[in-house]
């Protein structure tokens, strides 16, 4: 399962591409609520999440995914309920996904940038790891890009890692 984490001022095409993506990779994709189950995006798109943020199966999670846009990221940053999914992607070598601001404000002091190599959008670079300005990065479960633009580009990576290069392949032919 995929839990795409959602808080009040999220990046709508970074959450619904993404989404979209995934789901039609075959992924089981879950978007969970950060304070409450009606999310407001940061371009007035308003979305009911499947679950609330406590009650996220981590232990059923393969995937992690934190869409950007402010205040989106900061309020991902904010919850404790994010930080212990961060975490235990972490512990478990899941997959986590970062797009946007997201990597620098939600990710930065997690351990999840250490020693690896990442991207995020300009204005939200932090010094941990090595930030190299990319469209987008995969560092072995760590797979990050710099916003809206670099939307599908991210999922499709992301399809890559949870189910091989030949299926993102397939998927990307098919679009």
């Amino acid at each position: 399962m995929v839990c795409l984490y959602l808080a009040d001022g999220f990046e709508e095409t970074e959450a619904v591409a993404t989404y979209d993506i995934l789901k039609r990779a075959g992924l089981t994709v879950k978007t969970v609520g950060v304070g409450g189950k009606i999310i407001h995006g940061a371009h007035g798109l308003t979305v009911e999440a499947d679950i609330l943020e406590n009650a996220a199966g981590l232990s059923d999670a393969e995937m992690i995914v934190l869409p950007g846009g402010m205040p989106g990221a900061r309020n991902l940053k904010n919850s404790a309920a994010v930080a212990h999914a961060v975490e235990a992607a972490l512990a478990g070598n899941k997959i986590i996904g970062a797009i946007c601001a997201a990597p620098g404000v939600v990710l930065a002091g997690t351990g999840a940038l250490h020693g690896k190599r990442w991207t995020c959008y300009p204005g939200f670079e932090v010094s941990e790891g090595r930030y190299t300005g990319m469209r987008t990065e995969r560092d072995g479960n760590l797979i990050t890009a710099d916003g809206p633009g670099a939307a599908s580009e991210f999922a499709f990576l992301l399809v890559e890692a949870a189910l091989g290069e030949k299926a993102a392949a397939a998927l990307q032919a098919s679009f």
